[in-house]
């Protein structure tokens, strides 16, 4: 009879290969069972003149893949939605060539191993309930504030879904109807009113406006010039995210309303803009939430993994679907 502690062993010796898809690029990393460090770690343009997408992500996975090692499963956080039954990645934002593209069925031809598939805000949030700073917390929603606005929720230790696997579209609940459009079409959107994108979008329009701005001074201020004129007492720098500010506070006390988490996690590099956009958020929360036992013992921190949260999300994805 094989013992427990021979089984474990061999369980330790499995391997994994996460993929995080982005517009820009396209990351591959290989894993040990239980080790969160990367065996390899494979960066590539999403775009060249060379090779599709699809291809250049087919040979970052072969150059990221353990020589002679079990790999057991391979873990995709594609940004877009994402019909989980059918692994098909919808729309992927920057990437046109993939419209329903069946990324599950292609993989598994290619490499022979079971493939899992899920939007790369919801494994952003796996990643930092598994390794990061959800750690510990069972019900917990990560947001990402960056080119445009993202999430996961999970609860009772579970991923948030919905029947399509279409949930947690947390940049895209309305925080006023007559607001500009969003990138998705419709208007008002959260993601209209506080993401990098249209923090820019906002600066530019001030700067036409001819408001007096050390802004004035950059070709096409983004949400980091932005945050950095802030630092330096720019008045319409601080102005624009405070107003970023008290938008998300106000569609996170939703958030607590609707999911009653004990932590709020935030990501992206808008939320790395310090107190100017962080004080508006807290200010926010306390005054549209509509009880302070909401607000009782919530935690609200930063994200601890850096930009590989969905990297990471996809490994642990990867692995639990693998368990047993």
């Amino acid at each position: 009879m094989v013992s427990n502690l021979f089984m474990l062993y061999l369980g330790s010796m499995s391997y994994y290969i996460a993929v995080d898809v982005g517009g820009t690029q396209i990351r591959v990393a290989s894993y040990q069972a239980e080790k969160l460090e990367p065996l390899r770690l494979i960066r590539r343009r999403t775009h060249s003149r060379e090779n599709t997408p699809e291809e250049t992500l087919k040979q970052a996975i072969k150059d990221a893949w353990p020589e002679s090692k079990p790999v057991k499963a391979i873990g995709i956080a594609s940004p877009g939605p994402i019909d989980l039954a059918a692994g098909t990645i919808i729309k992927a934002p920057n990437i046109p060539q993939w419209s329903h593209f069946p990324a599950v069925d292609f993989l598994e031809r290619e490499f022979k191993v079971p493939v899992y598939l899920d939007n790369d805000a919801n494994l952003a949030a796996l990643g930092e309930w598994r390794y990061g700073a959800g750690k510990g917390h069972h019900d917990i929603v990560y947001i990402t504030v960056s080119t445009g606005i993202g999430g996961g929720v999970i609860i009772n230790d579970r991923l948030l879904h919905g029947v399509r696997g279409l949930a947690a579209e947390l940049g895209h609940v309305t925080v006023d109807p007559n607001g500009p459009q969003c990138s998705c079409g419709q208007y008002g959107h959260l993601e209209a009113f506080s993401s990098g994108t249209a923090i820019a979008r906002r600066a530019h329009e001030r700067i036409q406006q001819g408001v007096n701005t050390e802004l004035s001074k950059v070709a096409h201020p983004t949400a980091r010039d932005v945050a950095e004129a802030a630092e330096k007492g720019d008045r319409l720098a601080m102005e624009l995210l405070e107003d970023a500010g008290k938008h998300l506070g106000r569609a996170f006390a939703d958030f607590l309303h609707i999911f009653n988490p004990s932590i709020l996690i935030l990501g992206g590099g808008v939320t790395l803009s310090g107190r100017y956009i962080l004080e508006p958020i807290r200010n926010a929360l306390s005054r549209y939430t509509m009880s302070p036992e909401y607000l009782e013992d919530l935690v609200i921190t930063l994200a601890q993994l850096g930009d590989e949260p969905g990297l990471v999300g996809a490994r642990v994805m990867a692995e639990s679907a693998t368990i047993g």
